[in-house]
């Protein structure tokens, strides 16, 4: 066994313990995350821009001693950018873009003391639930290679349930954090609107749908993390309401009794697949033996006129994103630097007028606050986190024959509201607490209360304790001698060695 062995089965808190002891180096930590990134990426394609010596640089300039100081880091090919490092969105469109600035969550998590050591994949732009762009393939799921991740933050769940890093970073905008944290077997939660920053390229995303944060082993990972980066930036357009204090402080803490709504049925009045209500079914046995209080209930005020105003919204995102990216290169995209999803959400995004737009979001504003009105009689409102187990690969693609294929496949996969979340500004959380019969993760997902992570947390530490999950692991995972699936994936992916290296 190596280092690197060893040091996969520990979460971040854990590895860093070892560093402010003087048990383990900074440089051990980071050439042990490296060396795993080498072992298990050509068979799961997760880290698709290496940054290895810019990582080796950051070490020797000395790293500060924060609550993760040493910790390999990755993160995610989208948004969150590094001066004078690729960053290229999943895109074939920025396939040669280096990054001008360096983002404040970068810094903030810099002075915590996380090393990063490479971007993580993500479909194009984010706009799938599955990691299979054009510019760098397929990300596999370590629990079988032939399975997706789910999307969009898939590279970075599939390098932390390989045991590459213990966590790494992730975004949402509708389900990006949590649908991979469900398809991996990982913890994932989505903070409320605005409590970690956007800039200082964006005040927010979207009305602020869009929420940076982190894939984790533990949930007291997860806490301290959100500790080290929440806040606003300097000029932002609004701030999160303020914790009451240090969220790791609620890791732990007794939840009390809570009162949680929990329904099997989709928007649409079907409920999951049956491995997704037998996840829930057990979730809310879970709760109840807990001692919280379970009413079956469904989210009022999900009907067709905000299902077209999220159709709506999700079209003038991809106008915007598209249009921002030929503002800053330039140029327009060619025929063939886009993927067929992305070129037809963004045709359609650009028939959506400013009025259609402001009408979408005036639409979608009354509905958060029918959120916020049924919210004021639970704490929390449980579901599946996906509606079907994670798909085969290949499943949750288009092609320019049926650019739209991917969209409505992926929406089976999906079909719980988990944008609600990112409408309202709500924290929201998928919970790894079961497996199905073939051995593939299946979440849960509890929708909190605006400004309320602390509740979130203490409920995520509890289930934690009473049904750890930590010690599941993958068949590919760093802590196994010899990973299986070895023969099984179809011919490896491309190594690390041909992939375009830090400047």
């Amino acid at each position: 066994m190596t280092l690197g062995t060893d040091l996969a089965g520990l979460d971040a808190t854990a590895q860093a313990e070892l560093v402010h002891s003087g048990e383990v180096s900074v440089a051990e930590l980071v050439d042990a995350g490296i060396e795993r990134i080498e072992r298990l990426n050509p068979q799961l394609n997760a880290v698709v821009v290496p940054l290895f010596e810019h990582a080796r640089d950051a070490v020797r300039s000395g790293v500060p001693s924060g609550p993760f100081a040493g910790v390999p880091f990755l993160l995610k090919d989208l948004v969150v950018e590094i001066e004078g490092t690729p960053f290229h969105e999943g895109s074939r469109f920025l396939r040669n873009h280096v990054s001008s600035y360096t983002s404040e969550l970068v810094r903030r998590l810099r002075r915590a003391g996380l090393v990063v050591l490479g971007r993580t994949g993500t479909p194009e732009f984010g706009m799938a639930p599955t990691c299979e762009s054009a510019l760098y393939g397929p990300t596999r799921n370590p629990w079988d290679p032939a399975y997706s991740t789910s999307g969009s933050s898939g590279g970075s769940a599939a390098a932390v349930a390989s045991g590459m890093v213990p966590m790494a970073h992730g975004n949402d905008l509708g389900g990006s954090l949590r649908f991979p944290a469900a398809a991996c077997g990982l913890f994932g939660l989505k903070p409320t609107r605005a409590r970690n920053p956007l800039g200082p390229e964006y005040g927010d995303a979207l009305c602020g749908w869009a929420a940076e944060h982190a894939l984790t082993v533990s949930v007291r990972d997860s806490a301290a993390l959100l500790d080290a980066t929440a806040g606003p930036m300097l000029g932002d357009p609004y701030p999160a309401p303020p914790l009451a204090r240090p969220l790791l402080a609620e890791v732990g803490a007794d939840p009390g009794r809570l009162r949680i709504a929990y329904s099997p049925r989709t928007p649409g009045g079907a409920p999951g697949h049956t491995d997704c209500i037998a996840a829930l079914d057990d979730a809310v046995a879970l709760c109840a033996s807990l001692g919280h209080e379970l009413v079956e209930a469904d989210l009022p005020g999900l009907d067709e006129t905000v299902g077209a105003a999220i159709g709506t919204a999700f079209d003038s995102a991809t106008a915007w994103i598209v249009g921002y990216w030929v503002r800053r290169l330039g140029r327009r995209p060619g025929p063939d630097e886009l993927d067929p999803l992305t070129r037809a959400y963004w045709e359609r995004g650009e028939q959506v007028s400013a009025a259609d737009h402001l009408l979408a979001v005036t639409d979608l504003q009354a509905f958060a606050r029918t959120v916020a009105r049924f919210l004021t009689g639970f704490d929390a409102w449980l579901t599946p986190t996906m509606s079907e187990p994670p798909a085969l690969l290949g499943e949750i693609t288009s092609t320019p024959e049926e650019p739209l294929r991917a969209a409505e496949r992926g929406a089976d996969t999906v079909a719980y509201p988990l944008v609600v979340a990112n409408i309202t500004g709500n924290p929201a959380m998928s919970v790894p607490l079961h497996w199905n019969a073939a051995g593939l993760p299946i979440g849960v997902h509890f929708l909190g209360r605006f400004g309320d992570e602390a509740t979130l947390f203490r409920l995520a530490a509890q289930l934690e304790q009473a049904r750890p999950w930590a010690h599941r692991r993958a068949p590919l995972h760093a802590t196994h001698h010899e990973p299986r699936y070895r023969a099984e994936t179809g011919g490896e992916v491309p190594s690390l060695a041909g992939r375009r290296r830090d400047r």
